[in-house]
């Protein structure tokens, strides 16, 4: 017998029937779901453990990687992916600047974002491409409704500097789905967006197979506050309706996928969205197996882009820490391209140190951390394994109900994705207003000193909504999860008076009134209020006229349940109309410290942003709206 055969003998296999009867030793009659089940957003249930039976099932585990249904990706040497960046063209020469600077420190990809008023004209475009080597570095152009134009330029300017169509390797995107979705209108018509789609498809199909010019923009949907399966879902229904109105016999549905990509959006629950992309592309190569069932398929281009959902303005720099782990979660799901986006793009215009930072964190996750190395390494994870099938069952199931309303453009223009969507962002937003759900320095432990008035584009970070003139239908709102509390603080530092003041009024139990001191400064700082703490004080009169003396505004006494009683009503009779006094926590004797006129509770339970906002009213700050 080896050593490895000696060492495993003292650890015999373990059933999940044991493992079940020892959970529920453990739970000691307590409810098992209740305790141990975690629902996601996604309405998946996180079990607290998985085993090899949970892959039992799973009839894509067979597939090795780049084969059909690309679950485990399309490389099988490799995990390499483009580090991309994207600049505005607002001047070119600064854009053909930024794009040299990029490609030559790590960037293999640039976007340039063309939507901008007016259009370009052919002799600024053609610097975009003669700028740059476009054997070396991918070129992709961001498009509005002169994506054709566009088209034409590109071909105009490869021919004059002697460069093939054919080996050009980058993307015109065009999306009039993904316009109508953020404008609520489509460009021209539905009729004639899908006709100038029509047209630049043939053209790529004869003269450039590296090309890709469709893009379906699902990272609006997450941007706005979407679940993984709705994201998922959304994106899903933009490729079929694209696919409907393109795909012939002139034009198979796998053609017109090998010229497509699908911009998918990366957020924060990290392994979640390791599986999106594995189940993005699982969930596509099923689709279009279903028009060309004997043919062929190859994996669709996915281009992830971190969200600005969970992005701040305030102590702004915990938005590197997001990047990266979103970053990570894409690469390791086996993205063919990503975008890590500036972490002060929320709030400006992004800086040169920003977007280094943003594509450093992409360097050294290939040089560093050798994500580049290895393929698919979420492969048998019994965890990420089992969310990627979910993730795939659940968004097919949502995708079959938007298929039946007709597609994505008929489900859109109803309402009916857009109420989904907006079901599913108030209820995170509730989960952050309450910090079920944190926000590391906006909504929990706030650097309480930090201001940004002045330092901030305010139209950046909190902007309107993008409607078009010809709107048909309520468009995708955007959102910050941050947003409602920055609104808070701002106000805050806008106000002409002086910083509102929040006094710690401690007394008796130790732990108790440290507790809820602690509480209470976190909660009142989140609002931006100047605190006051303290170690404690002898009686009532000692911490008011302590208070007083400090100019407090508001009076927050922190003390346990018992002591509560008759502490509290004293200090509510001493301070009077001066002060807001506030108890810390929910007493037992609540509903009597009510009756003897104390009306302001913070807890636990409390709805934070709700209460906060209650406080700003009383102090006769102006929220921002």
């Amino acid at each position: 017998m080896d050593e490895q055969q000696q060492l495993f003998s003292s650890f015999p296999p373990v059933t999940v029937a044991e493992w079940e009867a020892k959970i529920h030793e453990d739970l000691k009659g307590a409810d098992y779901a209740k305790k141990l089940i975690r629902k996601t957003p996604e309405n998946i249930s996180i079990k607290p453990y998985y085993t090899r039976e949970d892959l039992e099932k799973l009839k894509y585990l067979d597939h090795a990687p780049a084969t059909f249904p690309f679950a485990r990706g399309n490389r099988t040497c490799c995990n390499s992916w483009l580090i991309r960046q994207d600049f505005k063209v607002t001047e070119t020469e600064a854009a053909v600047e930024k794009a040299f600077t990029a490609a030559s420190r790590g960037a293999g990809s640039i976007g340039f974002d063309l939507k901008r008023k007016g259009g370009i004209h052919y002799d600024e475009f053609r610097k975009l491409v003669t700028g740059l080597d476009s054997s070396a570095v991918q070129l992709n152009f961001i498009t509005g409704n002169d994506a054709p134009q566009i088209l034409d330029f590109l071909f105009k300017a490869l021919d004059e500097s002697g460069n093939k169509r054919e080996a050009f390797k980058g993307a015109v995107e065009f999306d009039p789905l993904g316009h109508l979705a953020a404008t609520g209108g489509f460009y021209y018509s539905e009729q004639d967006d899908m006709e100038a789609a029509r047209k630049m498809m043939d053209i790529v199909l004869r003269e450039a197979p590296s090309l890709r010019t469709l893009a379906a923009n699902s990272h609006l949907f997450s941007d706005a506050g979407a679940t993984v399966v709705q994201e998922l879902a959304f994106g899903l229904s933009m490729i079929s309706d694209y696919l409907v109105n393109l795909a012939d016999e002139q034009r198979p549905a796998t053609e017109v996928l090998r010229h497509m990509q699908w911009n998918l959006g990366t957020g924060s629950d990290y392994f979640m969205e390791i599986a999106k992309v594995r189940a993005a592309r699982v969930l596509v190569s099923n689709l279009v197996s279903a028009f060309n069932p004997t043919t062929r398929i190859t994996p669709v281009f996915i281009h992830s882009i971190t969200t600005t959902w969970n992005k701040t303005l305030y102590d702004p720099h915990v938005n590197l820490l997001r990047l990266t782990t979103e970053a990570m979660s894409a690469v390791l799901g086996g993205c063919n391209s990503l975008l890590v986006m500036p972490f002060d793009t929320v709030y400006n215009e992004p800086t040169d140190l920003s977007e280094r930072l943003a594509r450093n964190i992409q360097i050294i996750l290939r040089e560093e951390s050798y994500f580049n190395k290895v393929v698919d390494p979420a492969a048998g994870s019994y965890y990420i394994e089992s969310l990627t099938d979910s993730l795939i069952h659940y968004a097919w199931e949502l995708f079959i109900k938007i298929d039946e309303q007709g597609g994505f453009t008929k489900s859109f223009l109803s309402g009916f994705i857009n109420g989904e969507l907006e079901k599913t962002a108030r209820q995170r937003l509730d989960l952050i207003a309450s910090r079920r759900e944190s926000l590391l320095g906006t909504n929990q432990y706030p650097a309480v000193n930090e201001s940004v008035n002045g330092c901030i584009n305010e139209e950046i970070a909190f902007p309107a909504a993008n409607l078009n003139s010809e709107k048909l239908t309520e468009p995708v709102m955007p959102r910050r999860a941050a947003a409602e509390f920055e609104k808070l603080r701002l106000s805050v530092e806008k106000y002409p008076g002086h910083r509102p003041r929040v006094f710690m009024l401690t007394y008796g139990n130790l732990a108790m009134r440290l507790a809820r001191s602690q509480f209470s400064a976190n909660f009142f700082a989140c609002a931006g209020y100047e605190v006051i703490d303290n170690l404690g004080f002898k009686n009532e009169k000692e911490g008011v006229d302590a208070a007083f003396a400090a100019k407090a505004d508001i009076i927050v006494v922190c003390s346990s349940d018992d002591e509560y009683t008759g502490f509290a009503p004293e200090v509510a009779q001493l301070v009077g109309d001066r002060a807001i006094v506030v108890v810390a926590g929910a007493p037992a004797s609540m509903e009597e410290l009510k009756q003897k006129g104390i009306t302001e509770f913070i807890h636990m339970r409390s709805n934070v942003l709700e209460t906060l906002r209650h406080f700003h009213s009383k102090l006769g700050i102006q929220i921002k709206q």
